[in-house]
């Protein structure tokens, strides 16, 4: 849903912040994602808090760094309308062990943080990742 190449998705181009320890993907969602007229349905904006969260692995690292959620927790604080510039980010709030926890959030242009998540994070499985090897291309995030 989130990668430039899928023509069914939204595009999303992901650039990190190195000053801020911020990966971001500015998007517009278009209508037949809504929820309701006009709001963007919250599985969409979840997915995209989840990409936002994982992303923030290549901030350090590369493609091998890559981690899967483990638990997502997503507060909805108001609704998010579609065709509207959004700002999607996230930045990792502590290590601890093979874990990351990264915050993230959806932003208007004008600040008003529409969502935020917090996902726990893990390295998968080595079996899982061998199947990733196709995708490596797929997974860039531009410098800022």
């Amino acid at each position: 849903m989130c990668g430039r190449e899928n023509a069914l998705g939204l595009r999303a181009r992901w650039v990190t912040d190195r000053a801020r320890g911020e990966v971001r993907a500015r998007v517009e969602i278009p209508e037949h994602f809504n929820g309701y007229p006009g709001t963007v349905h919250g599985g969409i904006l979840s997915a995209l808090l989840d990409e936002a969260a994982v992303r923030t692995a290549l901030l350090d690292g590369g493609f091998d760094d890559l981690l899967v959620t483990a638990k997502l927790e997503v507060a909805f604080r108001r609704p998010t309308p579609t065709r509207t510039p959004i700002t999607v980010a996230a930045r990792i709030t502590r290590r601890a062990g093979t874990r990351v926890v990264a915050e993230a959030e959806v932003r208007l242009d004008d600040g008003t943080v529409t969502a935020r998540a917090e996902a726990t994070m893990a390295k998968p499985p080595p079996e899982v990742a061998a199947g990733w090897e196709k995708e490596r291309p797929h997974w860039k995030v531009d410098a800022d």
